[in-house]
């Protein structure tokens, strides 16, 4: 189950890279998509039950349509109204620019024209075919979906927590050059250790815990630096995660 659960987020991934990535990369991106839907069981059967017997020729004529004004060159695209058609519609594009029948480039600049400029280009491109291609696989899967999400928001928190452990070890070394009497430089001292071990264990509860008594102790030492600030904001966005 973990590994089909794999599979789908790889492919998943590549989506949501083509979806926010450049023409630039989309090529591999592509690539990536195919390859992940070759290694996924799953997916392979929802792509080939879609495209079983699918016309694409005729798909193509019905959907790539040439532009009314003559001698442009360019076209117009009209996505399916069918949900399932749309899956074996952009697959079927995804694999004609993998095997060089069609150049995603030429495609671009005939179908999603935007003042000549590739980038801009892909990113309509993007948003009308590739997004909603991604979405329906998605909800193909509503609980792979959520355990996507909930694997996103523990690969942020880790994220923000190393973070953290970076910036509390700068923050010691700023407070060890206050002028600080005795017993505040022992609370210091009592202080981080506790801090950089809860965040490097990724323990975040007694992270912010740790981090509201650090707080009243800079009260207390009339201290209101730039960067504490910026630590407490960082520690804050963990409560969103």
């Amino acid at each position: 189950m973990e590994e089909k659960f794999e599979q789908i987020q790889r492919f998943l991934q590549a989506c949501d890279d083509l979806v926010g990535g450049t023409f630039h990369d989309a090529d591999a991106e592509i690539s990536d998509a195919l390859r992940a839907v070759a290694e996924s069981k799953e997916l392979t059967n929802l792509f080939a039950a879609v495209t079983s017997g699918y016309d694409f020729p005729a798909a193509k004529r019905a959907y790539l349509r040439t532009a009314r004004t003559e001698g442009t060159g360019r076209g117009v695209v009209y996505l399916p109204a069918a949900r399932d058609e749309i899956l074996a519609f952009v697959f079927c594009l995804f694999v004609e620019f993998d095997c060089g029948k069609m150049r995603l480039n030429d495609f671009l600049l005939r179908y999603f024209y935007v003042d000549g400029s590739y980038t801009a280009s892909y990113a309509l491109f993007a948003d009308r075919m590739i997004r909603p291609f991604r979405d329906i696989v998605r909800d193909c899967y509503p609980d792979f979906g959520k355990r996507g999400q909930i694997a996103r928001a523990a690969r942020k928190r880790d994220e923000v927590l190393g973070e953290l452990a970076r910036r509390l070890t700068e923050e010691r070394a700023r407070v060890a050059k206050l002028p600080l009497r005795a017993e505040e430089r022992a609370d210091a001292d009592k202080l981080f250790p506790a801090l950089i071990a809860s965040a490097g264990r990724r323990d975040q509860t007694g992270l912010l815990a740790l981090l509201a008594g650090y707080r009243y102790f800079l009260k207390y030492i009339n201290d209101n630096s730039e960067s504490a600030n910026a630590l407490f904001a960082l520690a804050a966005t963990l409560a969103t995660l």
